[in-house]
């Protein structure tokens, strides 16, 4: 079924259809559009059932249907309005009906250029709150006062300012500070989606700036938050503080590796500078082992995903030793650790690439010399090994293979 064959069944039932949402916004701002989601007006569920038979409801609040249009599952929903009767995300009364207009339903929206919709037969733009011309002036903005209805819009709109790389306006920065303290108490997993979506964009610094400044960084991320004034030698770190350098290793990971996990890892990498003790800066001494500890105390507090705190916690306590490593037997053993780890070796090595601003041999040739390591195994020793002597055979192969290795790239290493 295609977009316009939608809306006619739609019209001909006595409603009208209407895309919404980023799809409306994506095409102000000239990009395409990554889904399309429509909302209908002045018709009940049950005729829309019995129209659309093979539509896949789903949604606990509200319903929401999935409707193959133009060869995609798309949402399709109906025009609602919300009462805010309680706290956080389940504090609503929603109700729609064939009586809710689109008008209403743009209303209960986060920002304005989320809160337009386009008429289906006859292209109509419907834009109550001036979000084009906030597209078009690059402006994040609230739609109503129900913006802090919903805490998490305050990480939204700190996430649409990073996306789009668009500026909060004064009021809507206000807004979201009023959220903070319902904020603190929203489910874990709802801020973590917001993180894992700023991380994904080009400029992950914006988004936790924007927090910054609606003074909200301290209550949702406070290890990070720690990080500022926390001053470092200017002859290695001309950016300043651990906060500024943290945010410009963010967003130079972000230029060159897609995945969050290891933009992560980024933010995570000098955590432990938050926690050193006054009279010791500008030195952080210890600062990895303070950095695991930090990162164990976000872990408690919003759980994170198994593999990202795994490799978060490599880097944590290899940036810093790395670079610096020269006997062979630490250097395998750490990369054949590195290979363990789902973040892969490209990932840990832009990271130190750009933290130590750049890497030694090993780590530039780390995926051929792991390749080269990994072709050792339990099948080539002795036959008269056994039990722990076969480990102990292969990783000495592989520290001897190592070796061989290494030594078209630099001077043959000291194997004491």
């Amino acid at each position: 079924m295609t977009e316009l064959d939608f809306a006619k069944k739609i019209h001909e039932l006595g409603g009208k259809a209407y895309l919404v949402g980023g799809a409306v916004r994506d095409k102000f701002r000239g990009v395409p559009a990554h889904d399309r989601d429509y909302c209908v007006t002045g018709i009940d569920e049950k005729t829309f059932v019995e129209a659309f038979p093979h539509a896949e409801k789903f949604g606990k609040s509200f319903p929401v249907y999935s409707v193959d249009i133009d060869d995609a599952y798309c949402e399709v929903a109906f025009a609602r309005t919300e009462r805010k009767i309680g706290a956080g995300y389940h504090g609503f009364e929603i109700l729609f009906s064939p009586d809710v207009t689109l008008e209403q339903d743009l209303y209960r929206r986060d920002t304005t250029i989320n809160a337009m919709a386009i008429e289906l037969l006859n292209g109509e733009l419907v834009d109550p709150f001036g979000g084009r011309d906030d597209v078009f002036n690059k402006k994040i903005r609230a739609v109503s006062e129900h913006f802090t209805d919903d805490p998490v819009r305050a990480l939204r709109a700190a996430r649409q300012a990073a996306q789009f790389d668009f500026e909060i306006c004064a009021e809507t920065v206000a807004a979201m500070n009023r959220c903070g303290e319902e904020l603190a108490h929203e489910p874990t997993e709802r801020i973590f989606n917001e993180l894992e979506t700023a991380l994904k964009t080009d400029k992950p610094s914006i988004f936790f700036r924007s927090l910054e400044r609606a003074n909200l960084l301290e209550t949702i991320f406070p290890e990070i938050a720690q990080l500022r004034g926390k001053i470092q030698p200017t002859l290695y770190h001309p950016e300043g503080d651990a906060y500024e350098h943290t945010l410009a290793i963010v967003d130079a990971v972000a230029k060159v590796n897609p995945n969050p996990m290891v933009r992560f890892a980024a933010l995570m990498h000098d955590i432990g500078k938050g926690l050193t003790p006054p009279e010791m800066l500008p030195h952080h001494y210890l600062h990895e082992k303070r950095g695991l500890e930090l990162l164990n105390q976000m872990n408690r507090r919003m759980t994170l995903p198994g593999e990202w705190k795994k490799s978060a916690a490599f880097v944590i306590r290899e940036h810093m030793r790395a670079p610096r490593l020269e006997k062979p037997g630490k250097i395998v053993d750490l990369l054949l650790s590195l290979n363990g780890l789902k973040f892969g070796v490209n990932g840990f090595c832009d990271i130190i690439r750009i933290d130590n601003h750049g890497l030694p041999p090993y780590l530039e040739h780390a995926q051929e010399i792991i390749d080269e390591l990994l072709k050792i195994g339990g099948k080539d020793a002795p036959p008269e090994l056994v039990g722990k002597s076969i480990g102990k055979w292969i990783l000495n192969a592989r520290i001897h293979r190592f070796v061989q290795i290494y030594s078209k790239f630099k001077e043959p290493l000291n194997q004491s």
